[in-house]
């Protein structure tokens, strides 16, 4: 999709429709429309608006997975230098609130740009007593982890 108000408000939409039609927790898919509305937004500041962005939204049995991929290998998430509890900030909140929703989220280079990767507990994931993170281990929050992967999108990674 080409970023613009209108797409935006459909992948929203979208999110929270298709994952409440899978039966996810409600409070799960409503973070995950949250994380999905942050990534698109930061990939806006960093390509500019109608720049081709590709969101995926999947569930495995770690979670629910919100990926973002725009053009752009050189903008890479930065935290601003404002508090997540400052009341009189405008913006910059949007890292914390990854951390918040998605702790060990990464940054991944493609050959055409960047894909950030967030992954959101589920209580069926917890249930069945599986951590977050491709490898099973969840980054304490921070700044993002940088992963340079052969395969950046996962094509070759089986799923459970």
């Amino acid at each position: 999709m080409n970023v613009c108000e209108q797409n935006l408000q459909a992948v929203r939409a979208v999110t929270l429709e298709i994952l409440a039609a899978a039966g996810v927790d409600m409070e799960v898919a409503e973070s995950a429309r949250l994380v999905a509305s942050e990534l698109i937004g930061n990939a806006v500041r960093a390509c500019g608006h109608w720049a081709p962005v590709v969101v995926e939204v999947e569930q495995d049995v770690k979670g629910i997975w919100v990926k973002v991929h725009d053009p752009n290998p050189a903008r890479l998430p930065v935290r601003s230098g404002t508090a997540p509890d400052d009341p009189n900030a405008e913006s910059g909140r949007g890292l914390w609130l990854l951390d918040a929703l998605a702790p060990g989220w990464d940054v991944a280079l493609t050959p055409i740009g960047k894909q950030v990767r967030c992954l959101l507990s589920s209580p069926e994931a917890e249930r069945v007593g599986m951590p977050g993170g491709d490898d099973g281990k969840v980054s304490p929050p921070g700044e993002p982890t940088l992963a340079k992967a052969a395969d950046p999108f996962g094509f070759g990674r089986a799923r459970e």
